[in-house]
């Protein structure tokens, strides 16, 4: 079709009226458009729905003002150029993992309601990444390097799906890094189990035996995550439009708006309100359906 795009429908587990949301977005776009039939990525999970329209204005009102999926649905409206994307660039603290890894440490230092606060306010883009993340690591000064291990052990947890999201975008070329504003001793065990070709973070100072209450600079924040994008982009001579990078705070919203295709998993406001694309209620396996992989190309890695 000319014009063409992708209604990308995805439900989250468990949610059966995908269907309905489908048959809902089929007969709704035929009164300004050309709709395709449906293709079904995933029985009861996931749908591309191919579209042209009449008017290039409707694809402003799209998904939020066009489409009510309602509770449990996410529905992107995507482009099929470049749509099987080269490079994965990831965000780590609740996006790859469920938890975010400065305040799970903070807990073991009886510390976590107020460096948590701090978190949120950086996460909202609040206040500025660096000094917030230097004011948080302050306060861990004297923590025992036993808590990192403490905290991996016991609070790191790759979220449903990311296994499958890098093994499989592997399987098909592409390179995938986790570029974090949290700390390497996190990213490096963390990339090893999802699978990450690659990491980059922070690195917290230590005297052999406690934190420091200092971190390495610079740091790694907002516009060092764009930088590391355009880094990777430069390295496999590709364009940015082969690139896909996802995240949920402040400090990722760069590299999400900079990428081919942005993606605001489970994000605060400021970053779904920018992104291209945002997933709510599905898990990490939704950012290959984005692609247009289907469950007989995923590879649960």
């Amino acid at each position: 079709m000319n014009d063409s795009l992708i209604v990308s429908v995805i439900a989250a587990e468990g949610v059966t009226r995908i269907a309905d949301v489908v048959r809902k977005i089929t007969r709704d776009f035929k009164s300004s458009g050309t709709v395709g039939t449906p293709i079904w990525l995933s029985p009861d999970r996931a749908c591309d729905i191919p579209v042209s329209f009449a008017s290039p204005e409707l694809i402003e009102i799209l998904p939020h003002g066009f489409v009510h999926a309602g509770e449990g649905v996410d529905v992107n409206v995507l482009s099929p150029a470049n749509r099987r994307k080269k490079l994965l660039v990831a965000d780590m603290d609740s996006t790859i993992i469920g938890c975010e890894c400065l305040d799970e440490l903070a807990d073991m230092a009886h510390l976590k309601p107020q460096i948590a606060a701090i978190t949120e306010q950086a996460m909202n883009g609040e206040i500025a990444f660096e000094p917030a993340l230097r004011e948080r690591v302050t306060l861990l000064k004297g923590l025992a390097l036993t808590a990192l291990e403490r905290t991996y052990k016991e609070r790191v947890k790759l979220n449903p799906g990311a296994k499958a999201l890098v093994a499989t975008m592997k399987k098909h070329g592409a390179r995938t890094c986790l570029v974090s504003g949290g700390f390497t001793y996190f990213t490096e065990r963390v990339a090893k189990d999802a699978g990450f070709d690659d990491n980059q973070a922070n690195t917290l100072l230590d005297d052999g035996s406690r934190l420091t209450g200092e971190v390495k600079e610079p740091i790694l924040g907002r516009e060092a995550k764009l930088s590391a994008l355009k880094a990777e982009i430069d390295k496999l001579k590709i364009a940015p439009e082969e690139s896909l990078a996802v995240g949920d705070g402040a400090n990722d919203l760069s590299m999400i708006q900079y990428a081919g295709l942005g993606v605001a998993y489970r994000a605060k406001p400021i970053v779904a309100e920018a992104a291209g694309a945002a997933i709510k209620y599905g898990d990490l396996r939704a950012l290959l359906y984005l692609q247009g992989y289907s469950d007989a190309d995923i590879v649960e890695g």
